[in-house]
């Protein structure tokens, strides 16, 4: 099977960004952990985290894995709610 996926424009990539960030938002507090300590646990620095949840940073996928494991979730659990927007 050769699916084609057609190329993201750039406000596309945008507003995967944000609502990516929103979700690691809404999954840190729910847990009730600060951005410093979200940071701590998953290896990188609050500017960082702070970027990511604003969207304002696209993860790789070291990033996406580390954050997974320190929120306690599976990657099926992280991306859930963008399995339910299509």
């Amino acid at each position: 099977m050769n699916a084609t996926v057609p190329p993201v424009n750039k406000s596309e990539r945008l507003r995967e960004a944000i609502e990516f960030g929103a979700r690691v938002r809404e999954l840190r507090v729910k847990r009730d952990l600060t951005q410093e300590q979200l940071a701590e646990s998953a290896g990188m620095n609050v500017v960082q985290l702070s970027n990511l949840e604003r969207g304002a940073n696209e993860p790789k996928l070291s990033t996406i894995l580390r954050l997974a494991q320190a929120l306690g979730v599976t990657l099926a659990e992280f991306f859930r709610p963008f399995d339910k927007r299509k």
